[in-house]
């Protein structure tokens, strides 16, 4: 069996969508082990020589000036777990949960955190093994990391808390042993380490860039399919106009269409025509969308940092025998990167929307009335017209930054919060509503090309709308449109139709 070989240091994007999608399993490499180990000799020398220790001898945030006897350590360590699995709401669903456990399990491999080797097995024998922890989507507010949501997933490896086994839920102790895994015995220091950090916005914000990434691109090919149809020019894309404004982004979007449109016969039949300029939504398609694509990398870059990061509290340095404490579990960064590319997937929507608008309008598009004959008797897809619009302005709300709040707590000892894991969901809603949009304007854009029948699309929107047509009949006389929409959105979240273009065109930027 090929193995993810886990470090601390190595985690790409890439890997961890192999792991949590296609469900690689994982190891520790032996040089993690090592450095677990040595972490975990530096916190038991300090113990030995009776040193007050922030959460491994004493209470926790404001309680931090208690200290903790040595014959109650052990309980102070579950105490934290039962007392800081404080989460609301609906659990995480179990791909976030998988992806969670993965970055725990990476975050600990990193060997600053103390824990013993044999708990940080475990944790991945729970992974390997597909044991997924209950966890309450609500109850972090991003520092000191992810507490709550990272207590519930820890509860189940001491056997207390629920999870998911194959498919049903048991209680922590039963998954354990239906799944053959000892429980844990936590030392000092350990139930700390387990839901100190990011993990939990991290996994939500790493989900959503794979996602994204897929998503713009699509947009880029619902871009070029309203393009052709609606009778526009191609002459903004032109290579010299993105390059006297040299933002990588809109080079990579104006490139993405111009192949997407290569050999368009549609759009060679009117290139004599006496329109000056296109309307913004087709002409600053790349300016937009390019954008976009720039914010996106730099939320990848924060993300992938943080996969690799070291966010516990205290932090253990073996090499100089060192406990430190800091605020490397502040979720600032994420916190930030993640209200960015909501922002940023919330305008490729806006900008999505008022192409579909242009579709179904026919005083704008010189087709026929929401794209359906005998417009009257039929609405076509004025509706979904409708639901664009809603969702946009969903967006809108949504796409209102988490980063900029904050409430103390803990007494006000702990009085800046990030509000991460909010901004990581919030994030994850405008991507999915905007993954619906994008839906509706391939839908109809398709449905415009039909009318086509003499000429042919370009390279890559053809292989788009063969795509579309293997699963997604002409509307010819109105049907129930969610259907369509839904199907749409399944096509465009699994990357068929992106996949469908790559395959002809080559790979897209």
């Amino acid at each position: 069996m090929e193995y993810i070989v886990l470090n601390g240091e190595n985690l790409s994007l890439d890997l961890f969508i192999q792991g949590v999608r296609g469900r690689k399993q994982v190891m520790l490499s032996e040089e993690a082990e090592i450095k677990v180990i040595k972490a975990r000799e530096t916190v038991d020398k300090a113990l030995k020589g009776k040193r007050v220790i922030y959460g491994l001898t004493t209470g926790f945030g404001a309680l931090s000036d208690v200290v903790i006897s040595k014959n109650q350590t052990k309980q102070l360590q579950r105490n934290i777990l039962m007392s800081h699995a404080a989460g609301v709401g609906n659990y995480l669903d179990e791909e976030t949960t998988r992806a969670t456990l993965l970055l725990k399990i990476n975050n600990l491999a990193k060997g600053h955190s103390g824990i013993k080797l044999e708990t940080l097995k475990t944790l991945v024998e729970m992974y390997n093994k597909g044991i997924y922890p209950l966890i309450p989507e609500k109850g972090s507010v991003g520092a000191s990391g992810d507490l709550a949501p990272l207590a519930h997933m820890a509860l189940v490896l001491v056997g207390q808390g629920q999870a998911i086994y194959k498919g049903a839920i048991f209680t922590g102790k039963a998954a354990m042993e239906e799944a053959d895994i000892h429980l844990v015995d936590l030392d000092a220091g350990e139930g700390l380490a387990l839901i100190n950090g990011t993990q939990v916005m991290t996994a939500i914000g790493a989900l959503a860039i794979c996602d994204a990434l897929n998503l713009l691109k699509t947009a880029d090919i619902a871009a070029g399919m309203s393009l052709e149809v609606l009778l526009a020019s191609n002459i903004e894309l032109d290579k010299k106009i993105h390059d006297v404004r040299p933002h990588p982004g809109q080079i990579i979007s104006a490139d993405n269409l111009r192949r997407i449109t290569k050999k368009s016969e549609i759009v060679s039949s009117h290139k004599d025509c006496t329109r000056v300029q296109d309307a913004y939504s087709i002409r600053c398609s790349p300016q937009v969308h390019g954008a976009s694509l720039d914010a996106l990398h730099y939320a990848r870059r924060v993300i992938e940092i943080e996969m690799n990061a070291a966010t516990d509290n205290p932090l253990i340095f073996p090499d100089n025998d060192q406990i430190v404490s800091g605020g490397n579990f502040h979720g600032q960064p994420v916190s930030l990167a993640l209200d960015f590319l909501a922002i940023a997937l919330s305008g490729i929507a806006n900008i999505s929307e008022r192409r579909i608008e242009r579709l179904v309008n026919p005083q704008l598009s010189g087709l026929p009335a929401f794209l359906i004959k005998e417009a009257g008797l039929n609405s076509g897809f004025m509706i979904a017209q409708y639901t664009a619009a809603a969702l946009v302005s969903e967006n809108k709300v949504l796409a209102h930054p988490a980063s900029v709040d904050s409430i103390p707590t803990s007494a006000n000892k702990e009085d800046h919060v990030s509000m991460g894991t909010i901004a990581a969901r919030k994030c994850r809603e405008v991507l999915k509503n905007a993954e619906y949009v994008v839906s509706i304007e391939l839908l109809c854009a398709a449905q415009a090309m039909d009318l086509f029948t003499n000429l042919k699309a370009g390279m890559g929107t053809m292989e788009a709308y063969r795509k579309i047509r293997e699963h997604i009949s002409h509307l010819e006389e109105d049907r129930v449109l969610s259907q369509d929409i839904n199907a749409m959105c399944r096509l465009l979240h699994d990357g068929r139709i992106r996949e469908a273009v790559e395959e002809k065109i080559g790979l897209l930027n």
